[in-house]
């Protein structure tokens, strides 16, 4: 079997971890159900949430990891009490990431093609519909939308084959640098633009009255539910970092350290999105067509527009590809210890494989419109979206949570000395309780209010 790599640095850790995090909910999904919901008075919630339901269970993804030094495939067949079957966890976990990766390509495919378009200039001159147009006729192309798809699909691997070391925290450390470099960058220059102002009271002054107009219950739920999916907990994707790294350090201080960074990332993507919105007197709350409809509308009417708009969609594929990198990494480690592969034949079967399983969500928007798996309107990516977000990642959570709380599981006294273990932040022990019986609650109102907006609302 081939040696278990390790983090050449602390700093490696961090901030793969946080690329994992820091994927197309933060900087996608965050800003227009921020736009939706009021603004800033619906930040704090989210950032109350964040800290609830987030950390602790981050902490307990990376601790199963560390404990077993094995992916989700195997960390609960060596940690779990002999005769149980928490392991059946394991292959659910397997089954989210592949999930996940059956749509998230698709979509990091997008992020780079649009550098492409933005670059040379296939906006320039369009009116505000036309550009509507280019997005949908890219949907309407299954072999743009294939091309895109494997491009995606061929970078993210072809880095994870290079190693842990020399690939995925290599080219992960330059692109992340890059990534706030370029995000610093677009914030300034929005924030300057003429009229941004109303944009930033809007995302930075709290006005409570806007969590009314929209329904307290709506606005504490979508806080809640973006809070708990923005970290992609529940299917292993942060248990496998777990097993690269050393005991030095606690778990609970590099959780608050990775998602310090990625919230920092998410509310800077907001700095950049509402002050343009606000300038060129664009609705922020317009939804997912925020990103590859509007904003390339404001880009077209800003000096320079081509630039920055080249600069956004860098930004927005480098958030895409680094979680695409860090799960495929995962994938990849499945292979090596369920059946002691190597990195190389891992990576070959799991290229071939992803790329098959892509396929699904790409024809979905075109050859296979026809399919609406979840009512009029709907596709296959959303039926894909709908199982991993609503399902795979609250109850894999929940999993997590009863396995290293238990006495029937790894139990809270194992988790805990494999959690406080090294320097740092320690998990605090009043939290017993709450995360024992309260959070798990929490997560399973989640899960059931996730099937109530979907079907009965």
């Amino acid at each position: 079997m081939e040696k278990r790599e390790k983090f050449s640095s602390r700093l490696g850790f961090i901030l793969i971890s946080a690329g994992c995090a820091i994927g197309l909910g933060n900087v996608w999904r965050f800003p227009y159900i921020t736009g939706k919901y009021g603004g800033a008075a619906f930040v704090l919630i989210y950032l109350v949430f964040l800290v609830i339901l987030g950390m602790p269970i981050m902490a307990m993804e990376f601790a199963v990891g560390r404990a077993s030094r094995k992916s989700a495939a195997r960390s609960f067949h060596v940690l779990e009490p002999k005769g149980t079957k928490w392991h059946i966890e394991g292959y659910i976990a397997m089954a989210g990431n592949y999930l996940l990766m059956m749509f998230y390509t698709t979509v990091g495919g997008w992020m780079i093609s649009y550098i492409f378009k933005i670059a040379s200039g296939s906006f320039h001159g369009l009116k505000p519909d036309e550009v509507g147009d280019v997005f949908n006729g890219m949907l309407a192309s299954p072999g743009s939308m294939t091309f895109w798809m494997i491009v995606a699909v061929l970078l993210a691997f072809g880095i994870c084959s290079m190693g842990l070391q020399n690939g995925v925290e290599r080219i992960t450390k330059v692109m992340m640098s890059f990534l706030l470099v370029i995000l610093v960058v677009l914030c300034i220059r929005s924030v300057t633009l003429p009229g941004a102002g109303a944009g930033l009271r809007f995302y930075l002054i709290p006005d409570f009255s806007r969590i009314v107009e929209n329904g307290i219950g709506e606005v504490i739920f979508a806080a809640m539910g973006q809070a708990f999916f923005t970290l992609s907990l529940g299917i292993g994707a942060m248990a496998i970092f777990g097993s690269y790294i050393s005991r030095d350090r606690t778990l609970m201080g590099e959780s608050v350290n990775i998602c310090i960074l990625d919230t920092v990332v998410a509310l800077m993507a907001g700095l950049v999105i509402f002050p343009a919105c606000f300038a060129f007197g664009v609705d922020p709350g317009e939804g997912p067509g925020l990103v590859f409809v509007t904003l390339p509308n404001i880009f077209n009417q800003m000096a320079g527009g081509r630039l920055w708009g080249t600069l956004f969609f860098v930004f927005m594929s480098f958030a895409a590809l680094s979680t695409i990198i860090a799960v495929f990494e995962n994938i990849i480690s499945f292979g090596i210890d369920l059946w002691g592969w190597t990195r190389k034949k891992s990576v070959l079967v799991n290229l071939i494989l992803i790329l098959v399983l892509s396929m699904p969500c790409v024809l979905g928007f075109n050859v296979w419109s026809g399919i609406a798996p979840l009512g009029a309107g709907s596709t296959i990516q959303d039926l894909e979206d709908f199982i991993v977000s609503n399902n795979l990642l609250p109850l894999g959570s929940l999993m997590y949570l009863l396995f290293c709380t238990s006495h029937y599981g790894w139990g809270w006294d194992r988790f805990i000395a494999e959690a406080d273990a090294g320097k740092g932040i320690k998990f605090p022990q009043w939290a017993r309780f709450y995360v024992s019986y309260i959070l798990p609650l929490i997560v399973l109102f989640i899960f059931v209010m996730g099937y109530w907006q979907k079907f009965a609302a």
